[in-house]
């Protein structure tokens, strides 16, 4: 039993390290957006999902899509998104093939608003890992991310 300890050490220290990065990077953004938009993570997140859907099959997301893609439970998405219904940056409306269905839109003003704030979270997210890539123990997860990132889009292409 006592030679998988170590194993489960480095297990536990690799997630510390990944649990450390995302905290670091979300304080980063956090404060850069709040500081130039009034604006949260989660609520640019949100918003930022809400403004990807389509009018295709799939295209609109109910609140437990939502919740899923935000990383929040229902209730807070719920919540959110009322906040951000209330400052008129979020419309809610019936699905209209089901009646018990919610979804939600941006609104103008959100979407302005999202469109302000993108490069704040862009560079803020630079910002962030460029800061992290200068600790040893994080310098793998921002490579990995990068590395992630940069997938991304050549698959997108």
């Amino acid at each position: 039993m006592t030679a998988a300890a170590p194993a489960l050490t480095a297990l536990a220290q690799g997630w510390c390290a990944l649990s450390l990065l995302h905290g670091r990077i979300e304080a980063h953004v956090e404060r850069a957006l709040w500081s130039r938009h009034d604006l949260g993570v989660r609520e640019y997140s949100l918003l930022d999902v809400v403004s990807r859907q389509h009018d295709g099959e799939g295209g609109h997301l109910q609140m437990k899509q939502l919740a899923d893609a935000v990383v929040l439970s229902r209730s807070a998405t719920t919540g959110l998104v009322t906040r951000l219904e209330d400052r008129g940056l979020l419309l809610r409306y019936l699905c209209p093939t089901d009646r018990r269905g919610i979804y939600t839109n941006v609104s103008a003003d959100g979407l302005r608003l999202l469109e302000e704030a993108r490069p704040t979270n862009e560079t803020a997210l630079r910002e962030a890992l460029a800061q992290a890539a200068a600790d040893p123990r994080l310098a793998p997860l921002v490579r990995v991310v990068q590395d992630t990132g940069a997938s991304a889009v050549v698959a997108a292409a």
